[in-house]
């Protein structure tokens, strides 16, 4: 302001501490949708046994070691969950709550829908229980997802080998899901109309539903992983 001529400065007001423009993060929400999100794709992944019409990638793969070792399914995913973490070592990915408990809550989940289901014999009730089985996986893999708590031991794999490699997602996520479908297959997984259904919806489907269950306060900024063949930015699954 002006005062006889002179100019004095506007005093500044002491200086308050900003409010925040968001809603604070939501830990226990978060917490329910990640240990949900896990259950649930664990009972999905039951459900797509059940049905018999084909599993998901790594799913034929659990299934054949599962006939050739005699161990129950969800057991097998725990153990080949647990060695794939090994393997981010090397890699220098750093697990978090999340990639733990992926490890562990899916295979129990999946043991227990199986003890719990009946067997389905019919054609007629196994093709719409593939259907609900891909869209409770999609439900399932969004709900975890976006509880932001770290991404599983495979799709840590993944990334872990496009970042080491320089190759892109696109072609890592490919040979990987290809060598333990083969796998799989060779031990007695079943490959069927369920795992092509899978490969194409699974995609869009958890798209879908990591933004139906974003959490308000959103991550800190960081570099998505390009694919290297278009130049768009993947979503780890």
């Amino acid at each position: 302001m002006t005062t006889e001529g002179r100019t004095v400065p506007t005093p500044t007001p002491p200086h308050r501490p900003s409010a925040p423009t968001g809603p604070p993060a939501r830990l226990p929400r978060r917490l329910l949708q990640l240990y949900g999100g896990l259950a649930l794709y664990g009972v999905s992944c039951a459900l797509l046994v059940v049905a018999g019409l084909g599993l998901e990638p790594w799913g034929v793969l659990h299934q054949g070691l599962a006939d050739l070792t005699g161990l129950p399914i969800g057991a097998v995913t725990i153990a080949v969950g647990a060695l794939v973490l090994l393997l981010w070592v090397p890699l220098r990915q750093r697990p978090g709550l999340g990639t733990v408990s992926n490890v562990v809550v899916i295979g129990l989940a999946m043991d227990a829908t199986l003890f719990l289901l009946p067997d389905v014999g019919a054609l007629g009730a196994r093709i719409p229980l593939l259907v609900v089985a891909v869209g409770l996986n999609g439900v399932a893999t969004g709900l975890y997802l976006a509880a932001r708590f770290g991404p599983g031991p495979r799709d840590g794999l993944m990334t872990g080998l496009h970042r080491h490699t320089g190759r892109s997602i696109r072609l890592v996520r490919t040979a990987l899901e290809v060598t333990v479908v083969a796998g799989g297959f060779l031990l007695g997984g079943t490959v069927g109309a369920g795992t092509v259904l899978y490969a194409l919806t699974i995609g869009p489907l958890a798209q879908f539903f990591l933004r139906v269950f974003a959490v308000d306060s959103p991550p800190p900024p960081r570099a998505p992983v390009h694919d290297g063949a278009d130049g768009r930015a993947i979503l780890p699954r």
